[in-house]
């Protein structure tokens, strides 16, 4: 079976001079104005995107929203080009090299069996990479990221390095522990103390393979359906939020299945 793609270089063109023209001389002022900096925001859009649609498994969907983030990429490469940085073609070699290289195991000489034998060799040769610059190490992570897939990714640098979470029950006393504590604590302390339960849930997200975003998310997606659910029975009944007292929002929420 022949898994490798063949891309239609004739449509990567015409994708890179539209892109071109848009920001050319006669082309569209909204692109025109903009610059790496302002188009930020629309890469982290584009990208919440499609994975929304990846969960949505609609695969027209999935397709479109790819291609929005792959606009994004083109978006930037060709602001560099303008500049005379770098355009598409060094960054299509620089992720070919990369890939190739920290993939010996399928372009080299080197045995990787696991995924986690994959992931450690990963680790070691990005180790190899920045070992010029003294002040990168292992936890070399981009503090930007949601603070959800920060925890997670740490506590996976830190095991492909031998330095594995605490057991289960270990976070279970710890969330214990740092819950009796918070009623007496101040504001300051509280906040730090919902910060280490929050870590010790991810920990134990781990521990168990699950993965502590989609977790999270699908709660999220449950109390949006049921507060939902909560709002279409208020108008059902001609009422709205503000004429719906406290107590009688709280019976119905708690008449609502989820």
């Amino acid at each position: 079976m022949n898994n490798k793609p063949i891309a239609d270089s004739q449509l990567w063109q015409q994708l890179i001079e539209i892109m071109a023209d848009l920001r050319g001389e006669n082309g569209c002022p909204w692109d025109k104005e903009q610059n790496s900096q302002s188009l930020k925001k629309y890469l982290i859009e584009e990208a919440y995107e499609a994975v929304d649609a990846i969960d949505s498994t609609d695969d027209a969907k999935i397709c479109d929203e790819l291609g929005d983030v792959l606009l994004q990429v083109v978006f930037h490469a060709q602001l560099a080009a303008e500049d005379g940085k770098y355009d598409i073609n060094d960054v299509v070699a620089g992720v070919n090299n990369k890939m190739i290289r920290r993939h010996p195991h399928v372009f080299g000489a080197s045995h990787a069996d696991t995924a986690q034998q994959v992931l450690s060799q990963w680790e070691t040769i990005k180790l190899d990479e920045r070992e010029k610059n003294e002040s990168h190490g292992v936890m070399k992570i981009n503090r930007n990221m949601p603070s959800l897939l920060l925890a997670q990714k740490v506590l996976d640098k830190a095991g492909r390095v031998g330095l594995n979470p605490a057991p289960i029950n270990d976070c279970e006393k710890q969330i214990i522990n740092d819950m009796e504590l918070f009623a007496e604590s101040d504001k300051s302390r509280q906040m730090q103390l919902i910060g280490d339960m929050l870590f010790s849930l991810v920990t134990m997200a781990k521990l168990t393979g699950i993965d502590a975003e989609d977790s999270l998310r699908q709660s999220v997606d449950k109390y949006i359906k049921r507060f939902n659910q909560v709002e279409n029975t208020i108008q059902n009944h001609g009422l709205t939020w503000e004429k719906t007292s406290e107590s009688e929002i709280s019976a119905l929420w708690q008449q609502t299945e989820f």
